[in-house]
Order: C-alpha cells, then sequence, then structure tokens
C-alpha cells in the first residue's frame, strides 16, 4: 500500500453528491476517512459512515489547516452549484478562492495528494467530434459567470502544480445520476419529478453523463495513479434528453416526455427574464445561461483516463436511471 494510505484522508464537500459518494467508497477501501462541512450542511450522505467529521469552511484557512493535519490526501469536492445567483462573486469566492486557501494549506502540511473534482464545463467545445483534454478553452464568450469561475479554479490547481508542486490532479466529470442522491441534485431530481409525473416537458439537447459511483471510483484511481498536474475527462454516454427522461418516466410508469426545442426555450426564457428582473426577483433559475449550458457539451472522449488511470464506466443510463428512481422512491425525494 502507498504510504499515504496509511493516513487519514480528508474529504471536503462531503455533504454534496460526488463527496459523499468519494466518502463512501474511501470507506469501503477500509480507509481513516475525515470529512470537513460546515455545521449548516446537512449530514445524510455520511451519517450512517464511520468517519471523522470536522466543521469548518473553506473560506477560513485555520479551519482547513486543522482538518488537513496529518492526512495523507485530500479529495476536494467542495462546490458552490448555484449559477443563478445575481451576485456572482460568491461564485468566485466559494469555487476558487477556497480551492485556493486549501491548496495553500496542503503545501503547507505536504500532502501527497490532491485530487480535485472539476467540470466537463472546463474544457473545450470540439464541433468535429468528441472532446478531449488537450482541447483549448474556446467559448469564453458563451460562459456564464459559474462556468468562468470554475475554470479559473481548475486554471489555478494547474498553475499550482506547474509553478509549486502541488500533487494535484482534476477530474473533469460530467453530468452525475445515481443513487443516494441526499442533496438532492437539480437534474437528478429532475428525473424523479418527470418518474412521477411533476414534469413532462423536457428541452431536445443532449449531454455526456456519467453514474456517480462511475464518477468516484475515478477520483479514488487519479489518487493512484493521476499525473500530477494533468486533468481526466470522466464522462460515458452521449444521452438525448429524450431518452434520459424517456427512461425516468417509464420507470414510473408514465408517458414519454414531451420535447421543447432549444431555440423555444431561449425564446420563452427571453420573455419571461425581463419580468422576473423588474418583480424584484435577484436569483431565479429561468436564465438563458441554464438553456445555453443544456446543450453546451458534445461527446466526451474518456480514453485518457482509461489509458492513465485504468478507469472504464461500469454503469449503462439504464442502470443508472433504473437505481436512481429506486432510490427516490424509496426516501420519498
Amino acid at each position: 500500500m502507498q504510504e499515504y494510505k496509511n493516513k487519514p484522508v480528508l474529504v471536503t464537500g462531503a455533504s454534496g453528491f460526488v463527496g459523499s459518494h468519494i466518502v463512501r467508497q474511501l470507506v469501503e477501501q477500509g480507509r481513516q476517512v475525515r470529512v470537513m462541512v460546515r455545521k449548516s450542511s446537512k449530514q445524510d450522505a455520511f451519517k450512517d459512515l464511520p468517519v471523522e467529521v470536522h466543521y469548518g469552511d473553506i473560506l477560513e484557512p485555520d479551519t482547513l489547516r486543522a482538518a488537513m493535519a496529518g492526512c495523507g490526501s485530500v479529495f476536494y469536492s467542495a462546490l458552490d452549484p448555484r449559477f443563478w445567483l445575481s451576485d456572482t462573486s460568491i461564485l468566485y469566492r466559494n469555487n476558487r478562492d477556497g480551492l485556493i486557501n486549501a491548496m495553500d494549506v496542503a503545501l503547507e502540511l505536504g500532502i501527497e495528494r490532491f485530487v480535485f473534482t472539476s467540470t466537463m464545463g472546463t474544457l473545450g467545445q470540439n464541433p468535429n467530434g468528441p472532446v478531449t483534454e488537450d482541447i483549448p478553452f474556446n467559448w469564453l464568450d458563451k460562459a456564464s459567470p459559474y462556468i468562468r469561475a470554475r475554470k479559473e479554479a481548475e486554471d489555478r490547481l494547474l498553475e499550482y502544480c506547474r509553478d509549486k508542486g502541488l500533487p494535484g490532479v482534476a477530474l473533469c466529470i460530467a453530468n452525475t445520476y445515481g443513487p443516494q442522491d441526499f442533496g438532492p441534485t437539480p437534474h437528478g431530481h429532475s428525473l424523479w419529478e418527470m418518474a412521477t409525473g411533476k414534469s413532462r416537458q423536457v428541452m431536445d439537447t443532449k449531454a455526456p453523463v456519467i453514474d456517480i459511483r462511475d464518477a468516484a471510483r475515478a477520483c479514488l484511481l487519479a489518487e493512484d495513479k493521476g499525473r500530477f498536474g494533468e486533468r481526466y475527462i470522466i464522462a460515458n454516454e452521449y444521452v438525448s434528453n429524450e431518452k434520459l427522461y424517456g427512461l425516468a418516466a417509464a420507470e414510473g410508469g408514465q408517458p414519454a416526455p414531451k420535447l421543447m426545442s432549444p431555440k423555444i426555450a431561449m425564446l420563452v426564457v427571453s420573455i419571461v427574464e425581463p419580468f422576473l428582473k423588474l418583480s424584484g426577483k435577484k436569483d431565479y433559475l429561468m436564465r438563458k445561461d441554464a438553456v445555453y449550458l443544456g446543450g453546451a457539451f458534445g461527446a466526451m472522449d474518456h480514453s485518457k483516463a482509461t489509458r492513465e488511470l485504468g478507469w472504464e464506466p461500469r454503469y449503462s443510463i439504464e442502470e443508472t436511471v433504473h437505481d436512481a428512481i429506486a432510490w427516490y422512491r424509496e426516501n420519498a425525494a
């Protein structure tokens, strides 16, 4: 066993979807697991697991230092996904500055492995085929503040690896689905709403997806085999909303979803958004950014993760949706 595996391992963002599944798989490996969460965070996702809980905040380096002391590895999964916030400085503070704090502390304490769960939103677009890690980011003019904040965070991690010797790896993870979605995540919960008939319409687009269990397993493999300063695409199938939500509808005995073209969706949002602003609402989900991101991502090539990490996805989208809906049903999401 690698020496760092004999030491405690810290997971930040352990109350989230990816972070909690990383925790579960680390526990299954018999590791000494610490989690760092805010006192206000829900702990349902790991309350049944033998973990050491540290309360803190990624914006408070002293709490990071206390949680990280003596650890061999850090899995950094802290994330603020609220792309709809009108005060976008919060997104930069939570998604970029918090990571910088954690990397500074990791270097100070001699952490041996630093695995960062990034997003496919930091990758370039490729109109001529599958996306790979070496395509430069080429859609900054269309990127929302949320995407820009995530991109800046990943860029800083790669800089720290190159210039300061951080033993870091970034994973560019596709849209995650699956069971034990305690949040629940907005995109996961939308599957449940389709299965229960509360939702009937989806946008006619496609996106890369990944089972949450496969995503977490990739993170653990990256700890062992990831090359420092590299990023890896963690994505499986490129699935249409028609198929994805059709599977969810079928699980719940509902009719197939109705499809709305992206152009119609953008038109609807263009009409509604000004009224939301006039009403005094600052934060709302019906945004042009959301419509654009719904169809912004093409098929993705995960062959680098296969070659270097030994990772292959194990779950088909059919299995993922089946397991997700079964979990939501049992837990009344």
